[in-house]
């Protein structure tokens, strides 16, 4: 983790994470596929990407309160806004087909 009390600081391990959390997620679910353990027929198309997406984002809450502890207010206001920016992309990108 970062040592800093910065918003920068947030910002960037509020990307960070969950774009790494994502891309194993995917990683995993593809191996499972692979091997016969997972299966996405049946679902929508995107129904995986956009799941995982939601969990990706949703990996923040654990920075989120390990700066709370540590009383790092400054970071959790950069992981929040990283959080935000994150989630209006998932909207932009998926709300539409949602509708």
């Amino acid at each position: 983790m970062f040592n800093k009390n910065e918003i920068w600081a947030g910002l960037i391990f509020g990307i960070l994470l969950p774009s790494a959390g994502f891309l194993i997620l995917m990683q995993i679910f593809s191996l499972l596929e692979i091997k016969g353990a997972a299966s996405g027929a049946g679902l929508s198309e995107d129904f995986r990407e956009r799941t995982l997406a939601i969990v990706a984002i949703a990996l923040n809450l654990i920075p989120m309160s390990i700066y709370r502890n540590r009383r790092w207010d400054k970071a959790i206001r950069g992981v929040v806004i990283a959080t935000g920016v994150l989630a209006l992309a998932w909207v932009v990108r998926y709300g539409i087909k949602l509708m």
